[in-house]
């Protein structure tokens, strides 16, 4: 399992609001691995999100369901550094548009 492989079922969990994928949006900071455990770092669009819990879930989902092999995945939500417009990719550009 590799950090790419992480990513890969990570852009299976959508923003609600906005439609496009957390990676592509640039809401995830780091992806972690240690054995069987996938440790997430990542924002939201804004702080005060109320979609937080709703997102942990869909992001613990998609991990387990793409890596088997994962027995433990743990999400931290962070705020600083703030998520802004900056961090979206390219593909998230040009689905917004």
């Amino acid at each position: 399992m590799t950090d790419s492989d992480v990513r890969d079922a990570l852009r299976l969990v959508l923003d609600p609001e906005i439609g496009v994928n957390i990676v592509d949006l640039g809401l995830v900071y780091g992806i972690h691995i240690e054995g069987e455990t996938v440790r997430i770092t990542m924002t939201m669009t804004s702080p005060t999100c109320p979609l937080r819990d709703y997102l942990c879930d869909q992001i613990v989902t998609a991990v387990r369901d793409q890596l088997p092999n994962v027995h433990d995945v743990a999400v931290e939500i962070v705020s600083d550094p703030p998520w802004s417009a900056e961090r979206m990719s390219e593909a998230a550009r040009q689905q917004l548009r």
